[in-house]
This record gives C-alpha cells, sequence and structure tokens, in this order.
C-alpha cells in the first residue's frame, strides 16, 4: 500500500492555522454569474476532472498531537467529499449560499478544502457558482485556476488565460520623499452600527471600470488604492476620528495564470502607506496624488521580500511543538494589533480566463470576490473586472459594521473612483 505524500505547511498556512476563529471563519468567496444553466451531472464530473488535474489541491490535514513539529497536508488521490452541490432552489438561495460562504469554511481535515454550490432554478434566470475556499490551504487566485479548468473540461472551449498587459519599462523605481513611516500607529476603520452578531457581512456591487488617461503613470489599481483611502479618510471624518496615517495591504501575485500555476496561498504582502495631508487635498491635487502612489506602489512590487516577512519565517521554525508556537502567535497579533494594517485592497484585476461553460451555460459575465474581515481591521476591499464592468465586493465584521454602513461605504468609493478620472 503506498504512502500518501505529505507536505509541511508552508508559511502562510501555519500562521492562518493558528489564528483560527470559529466566529469568523477564514474564507474567501467567489462568485461567477454565467447567463445559462449547467448540467448538475456534467459539471460534477468537470469538476472533479479539473481537481485531479491540478492534484495539489485534493489534500486534506494530518491529525497530529501538541507535540508535533509540524502541520502537514497529505495529498489524496479522490475527494474525501462531494465537492458540488446544486443547494434547492427557492426564493433565498442566492442570499443562503452567500452566508454559507462567509459563515462555513470546508474543513481541513477532509480533501479538499473547497466547496462548489452552484445555484440555479427557484426564480433566477441565471445560473451563479459559488466557491467557498478555507484561506487557511488556498487562495482565490488558485482556485479560480481550477474553475477556469472546470470550465474548459465542461465547455470544451479554449479557457486558457489571456496575455497579461504590456506595460512600457520603467527605470527600478523609488518611494516618493516624505513617504509615510510604516512604524506609525495606523488608522483603524471608525466603528459604525455593529449587527452585534459573530461572522462577516457583504455586499456586491458592479460599477464601471474607471477611465484612466492613455500613457498615465498610474494604473487602475493605483486608482483603486487612491479611492480605497480617499474612501476610509473621509468615513472616519464622519464618525469624528482624528486625521491618523493610513495603511492598506495589497497582495501581489507573480504566479503564472496557465496549467503551471502553483497552488496554495501563493500571494506576498505589502502595504501601502498614506500621510493624513495626502488625504485632505483639493481634488485638483489628485494627478499628484496618484503619480505618488504609483511610484510607492512599484516600488513596493519591486522589493523581493518572503510572503509575511522575515519574522514570520522565525516564527514558524519547527523546533519547538505547534502548540507552543501557536500560543506565541496568537499572543504576538494580539499585541500587534495596534499597528495592523487600516484595510485590505485585494485588486484581482482582469479576469484572465473567459470562463466558458459552452453554448448553453455561456461565458461569465460578472465575478465577485471577498476576503476575510477579521478584527482588528474588520474590513476588506476586493475588486475584479469581468466583462468591462468593475466588480466591487465590501466585506466587514459585523462587530465593527452593519449593511447600512456598507451601503454608505460603497457610495463613497463610488464618488471617489469618479473623482480618480479624467485627471493628467
Amino acid at each position: 500500500m503506498t504512502t500518501p505524500a505529505r507536505i509541511p505547511f508552508p508559511v502562510v498556512d501555519e500562521v492562518s492555522r493558528h489564528c483560527l476563529q470559529d466566529e469568523e471563519p477564514e474564507t474567501v468567496h467567489i462568485e461567477v454569474h454565467l447567463p445559462g444553466r449547467l448540467d448538475p451531472a456534467r459539471m460534477r464530473k468537470a469538476f472533479t476532472e479539473a481537481l485531479h488535474r491540478h492534484p495539489r489541491i485534493l489534500m486534506r490535514e494530518v491529525a497530529g498531537g501538541w507535540y508535533r513539529r509540524r502541520y502537514e497536508w497529505e495529498l489524496t488521490a479522490e475527494p474525501d467529499v462531494e465537492v458540488v452541490s446544486f443547494p434547492t432552489p427557492d426564493g433565498n438561495a442566492l442570499r443562503d449560499a452567500r452566508t454559507r460562504a462567509l459563515a462555513e469554511a470546508p474543513p481541513l481535515s477532509l480533501s479538499p478544502p473547497i466547496r462548489l454550490e452552484v445555484v440555479q432554478g427557484g426564480g433566477l434566470a441565471a445560473t451563479v457558482l459559488f466557491l467557498t475556499i478555507n484561506h487557511t490551504a488556498l487562495d482565490g487566485p488558485a482556485c479560480l485556476r481550477i474553475l477556469a479548468t472546470a470550465a474548459e473540461i465542461y465547455g470544451g472551449r479554449d479557457n486558457a488565460p489571456a496575455p497579461a498587459p504590456t506595460r512600457a519599462a520603467r527605470e527600478q523605481p523609488a518611494a516618493p520623499e516624505n513617504t509615510p513611516s510604516n512604524w506609525a500607529r495606523p488608522a483603524r476603520v471608525a466603528q459604525g452600527t455593529p449587527e452585534h452578531s459573530p461572522g462577516n457581512g457583504l455586499l456586491v456591487t458592479e460599477l464601471p471600470l474607471p477611465h484612466r488617461p492613455k500613457d498615465s503613470p498610474w494604473t487602475v489599481n493605483d486608482q483603486l488604492m487612491v479611492t480605497t483611502a480617499l474612501t476610509i479618510a473621509h468615513w472616519n471624518r464622519e464618525h469624528g476620528e482624528s486625521p491618523r496615517p493610513l495603511r492598506i495591504t495589497m497582495p501581489v501575485d507573480d504566479r503564472p495564470r496557465d496549467m503551471t500555476m502553483p497552488m496554495g496561498n501563493g500571494t506576498r504582502l505589502v502595504e501601502v502607506p498614506f500621510s493624513p495631508t495626502e488625504l485632505t487635498r483639493e481634488p485638483e491635487d489628485m494627478p499628484d496624488l496618484l503619480r505618488r502612489t504609483a511610484r510607492r506602489t512599484r516600488a513596493l512590487k519591486s522589493l523581493t521580500r518572503p510572503q509575511l516577512g522575515h519574522g514570520a519565517g522565525l516564527l514558524t521554525a519547527p523546533v519547538t511543538p505547534v502548540a507552543w508556537r501557536a500560543a506565541l502567535t496568537r499572543g504576538l497579533r494580539r499585541a500587534a494589533a495596534p499597528w495592523t494594517s487600516t484595510t485590505l485592497l485585494s485588486n484581482i484585476g482582469r479576469i484572465p480566463y473567459p470562463l466558458d461553460f459552452g453554448e448553453e451555460a455561456g461565458r461569465a459575465h460578472a465575478v465577485w470576490f471577498s476576503a476575510p474581515a477579521r478584527m482588528p481591521r474588520g474590513l476588506t476591499v476586493t475588486t475584479a473586472s469581468t466583462a468591462g464592468r468593475l466588480h466591487l465586493a465590501l466585506r466587514w465584521s459585523r462587530t465593527l459594521l452593519g449593511h447600512g454602513d456598507g451601503d454608505r461605504l460603497r457610495d463613497l468609493f463610488e464618488h471617489y473612483l469618479h473623482t480618480t478620472e479624467g485627471t493628467s
């Protein structure tokens, strides 16, 4: 009998595993809207085949005692559970699937740690796919690759990724002068009207893609970064908070998008700072703010560093039992909470795959992602573009904000996104 292959948890997986909370599960939600309908048996078969084509996703956590030095993933030949389900269609099916994607993480003990719900029928004119991912094991871009493979198998059409946009070569960027220090204690998102219940809330909306002047030195990602900073600064002023520096965590993903894409948590995190004075300027100063942000983000992206920094590697070195390291990690996380970044902006960018499921189901016309929004950040902003539209997801901790707060933040985001357009 062949012993299943085992893989030690990478640094990102271990840190996430140490800090799991039942109240706010570490899930990533991907929501894909198709114009037509899928055949259940055929879709189950296609998705299972896609898992086999990316075998690194077929894994579960190995059980072990407190004294073990590592967490380990065990690769499996087959899924332990049926991954694809078709919930009973009714008027609340869409809402209920979205709620489950935030509140119920696929268990790490069963392979694979993902779940796909297909909502169709029950008065719904189209099909909505809900892919829920346990973020301790995998991230959104990796699982979108799985879904693209499933689409190709199901529809028989090419779902290869589009070429990445080419950009003019620039000199090695340097951070602009007067960049705020990352050692300063950043602003927190001001308390709104919390729902006093555990878990996360979510708002998804569709907006026009922001116009970007031709040959401008900034990218749409820089426009989104500035929009997020201005939105939170405005929100905090409305709630009586004194101006403080903002820091926005930005995932950077350098992996290829083709079949060679490594599965797992593959992004590295950088933090983009903003000073209070940068966020209280007049509208005519927007081009300068965008240029400064572009230089800042390019300088951060060009740095070579571990995914979570050098300290995380030391923290996860297998020299003591995992239970001891878990206690230390949780303690350090609590102590560092005041210095945690203000929020996270994850811009997936243009969805690189057609996500074309064939003639009957069609091609995706909307794709939303959302990232966990645990305190102390309490709010994450995730964007993606599909079919020439921007798909925005605001996700928040219910101990910080309520749904009315999400509506207000969406309105502010839309307003400031518009102010970044048409500048030169």
